[in-house]
């Protein structure tokens, strides 16, 4: 009877482990969409899009546009954030310092659109994102060149990629940017950037990883299993995924 008692106890505790085992912790990250500039009508399509990328592939996801979510408590509850086409100056000095200390600690950033529209006169914040917003043409059809489809968020991608958005000229390019995709600005009208007209990139910044795609302005873009799988990668790519 002691025999059978201490099979069930080690065979009990063996279950507990194994399960144990196999429901790690599933990552959280923070979608924030506070706008002080103007409004992309896509932000709730965006952030619908990213909590169902969440549930299908095993991280969870809070969504906020209240910058008193950007406090040392709260923040380190979170593996990445996303800025989901944030617009204007949208935080205080001492939200905007444990924003940084939080990158400085190793976390991750996506910005997605207008995240480059946003903090114009915080330096750090456009190390951050890469670059800053200057204009823009119409919306239109142009060629994207997938140049790095060796990286989780492009390499399902085609190497040329033809699709309909609205194409930022960006200023204040950060020079050590790793660029994944870029604009072909004879493919369509109102580009100012050249030959090297990037559209999407990463790089590590201050402790932290970034990671950032122009596309997104269109309500469309959020059902386009391209860009939807390209905006997984990246999000995973900024929680630490290989």
């Amino acid at each position: 009877m002691r025999k059978l008692i201490l099979f069930i106890c080690f065979f009990s505790v063996s279950l507990v482990l194994r399960a144990a085992n196999i429901s790690p912790v599933k990552p959280r990250i923070l979608v924030f969409s506070k706008t002080q500039g103007f409004r992309h009508s896509a932000i709730a399509a965006g952030k619908a899009a990213i909590m169902k990328l969440g549930k299908e592939n095993g991280f969870l996801v809070d969504t906020t546009e209240n910058s008193a979510y950007f406090s040392n408590e709260v923040l380190k509850k979170y593996a990445a954030v996303v800025f989901l086409s944030t617009t204007g100056d949208v935080f205080n000095p001492a939200q905007k310092a444990s924003f940084e200390k939080y990158i400085h600690s190793g976390r991750g950033f996506v910005g997605v659109h207008a995240a480059t529209d946003t903090e114009y006169n915080w330096p750090w914040y456009g190390k951050l994102v890469g670059a800053y917003f200057v204009s823009h043409p119409q919306q239109q059809m142009a060629t994207l060149n997938v140049i790095d489809r060796t990286h989780i968020s492009t390499k399902h991608l085609p190497a040329v990629w033809t699709r309909k958005d609205e194409w930022y000229n960006f200023k204040d390019i950060h020079k050590d940017l790793k660029v994944l995709i870029t604009i072909d600005e004879k493919s369509y009208t109102g580009g100012i950037n050249g030959d090297l007209h990037p559209m999407a990139w990463y790089h590590t910044y201050d402790g932290g990883r970034s990671w950032y795609t122009e596309l997104g302005h269109t309500e469309e873009s959020y059902t386009d299993p391209n860009y939807l799988k390209h905006l997984l990668g990246g999000i995973q790519y900024a929680i630490g995924h290989k």
